[in-house]
């Protein structure tokens, strides 16, 4: 089954980074840069295009770990709409090379992992066991932009052409 049969099958919703343009709240950024067949995505966080957030804070503190790994899965859709708008359409991956994982956290929380497997269960589920395990670091740190308790960096290998 193919990416794009995935996500309809699963019902994600995911946000169109053409309109408005991806960045705005955030500065001069670019959604994506792509060198050959390695794209590799902007900064994205779990907000919906109004700028909603979900469970803003602080790991360990105001946000428990199941609230984080629902913003993590919510920044995981957020990055399957900047891969559409670099690629044109998810079936187009070959695999998800890297994930790099920030996480707002208290100085004591220790269950990083488990926040970012959010990010990682939604790319496997969408592009099945093989393209969607990627390798990945989560790194917690004490502050992140309007104060979202989750910020996701990822590569991604295209199809060539």
């Amino acid at each position: 089954m193919s990416a794009e049969a995935r996500v309809r099958e699963l019902g994600l919703a995911i946000p169109d980074y053409a309109n408005p343009p991806y960045g705005g709240r955030y500065g001069k950024v670019k959604p994506f840069h792509r060198s050959g067949n390695l794209v590799l995505l902007s900064g994205i966080t779990p907000e919906d295009r109004a700028g909603n957030r979900l469970h803003p804070g602080r790991l360990g503190e105001d946000v428990t770990v199941e609230q984080g790994y629902a913003a993590a899965r919510m920044t995981a859709v957020n990055a399957l709409g900047l891969i559409r708008l670099a690629v044109g359409s998810l079936d187009r991956v070959a695999g998800i090379a890297r994930n790099l994982c920030f996480l707002r956290t208290s100085d004591d929380f220790e269950d990083l992992h488990l926040v970012s497997d959010g990010v990682s269960q939604l790319f496997i589920d969408v592009f099945g066991p093989e393209a969607g395990v990627a390798g990945r670091a989560s790194i917690g740190v004490s502050s992140l932009s309007r104060r979202n308790c989750f910020e996701l960096w990822t590569e991604v290998e295209v199809l060539p052409g």
